[in-house]
């Protein structure tokens, strides 16, 4: 997809990877970019047109449908880690996990995909994360709903091809937009990724592998699982 003179709409717009989106789609060229959060008046870039949206709500959703009837390209960031295990951990953030990446993803692409046909077939890009295919410890129900917006990324790929939309999954491990705290390993510079994302969408790729993490976990699908978890050997 060619960037330059498209219409986006990036969630979650309003820190991390979700407001380096919207800087580097402007800088490429984009037409217009709808930079939407739960809560506008953090968002701080200039350039862009502001709406309310939380994901997690249908009613919010709809209207940013309503008021971004233009958009060519909807990227699908906004998400929530909890930190909960499954078999001990707080079911609600299970929940909770689960309503953000899969069912507010779908939400957005259900309002959107009508929209996106009307416009020509545009693109939506989702998202992912290495962990759509390795479990953690202490991050499984993240696991779990990476999982689940992995396949959906496939599923809806498949559904709105005949209306020549393209559906594109990124997938990246850990990167530095200032709220990892708890980690203490290294992490990948987010205007690098963003870069590299915003790159395999203008080359048409539908995986986007961000870096070594997200190659290593998706070579990890067709491995022993003994050799990639150990300890459970």
């Amino acid at each position: 997809m060619d960037i330059k003179d498209s219409v986006a709409l990036v969630t979650g717009a309003n820190r991390g990877l979700g407001r380096h989106l919207a800087q580097q789609l402007l800088e490429r060229g984009a037409a217009k970019v709808y930079a939407t959060a739960r809560r506008p008046e953090l968002v701080d870039l200039p350039g862009v047109e502001v709406l309310r949206l939380d994901i997690t709500d249908p009613e919010s959703v709809a209207q940013a449908a309503a008021a971004a009837q233009d958009v060519t390209l909807l990227v699908n960031n906004a998400g929530i880690a909890t930190f909960a295990d499954l078999v001990t951990g707080d079911k609600a953030a299970i929940r909770l996990e689960l309503e953000t990446a899969f069912w507010g993803t779908l939400e957005m692409v259900r309002a959107f995909a009508p929209i996106l046909r009307a416009n020509g077939g545009g693109a939506i890009v989702n998202l992912n994360s290495a962990m759509s295919w390795v479990a953690a410890d202490r991050a499984n129900a993240y696991h779990v709903a990476k999982a689940a917006q992995w396949a959906l990324t496939s599923g809806v790929r498949l559904e709105l091809a005949s209306q020549n939309t393209r559906v594109a999954g990124v997938y990246l491990g850990m990167t530095d937009t200032g709220h990892q705290q708890w980690w203490d390993g290294p992490m990948g510079d987010p205007a690098v990724a963003v870069g590299a994302m915003l790159d395999g969408l203008e080359a048409d790729q539908l995986e986007i592998l961000v870096d070594d993490l997200a190659t290593g976990a998706k070579a990890a699908l067709s491995a022993d699982p003994r050799d990639f978890y150990p300890a459970a050997a």
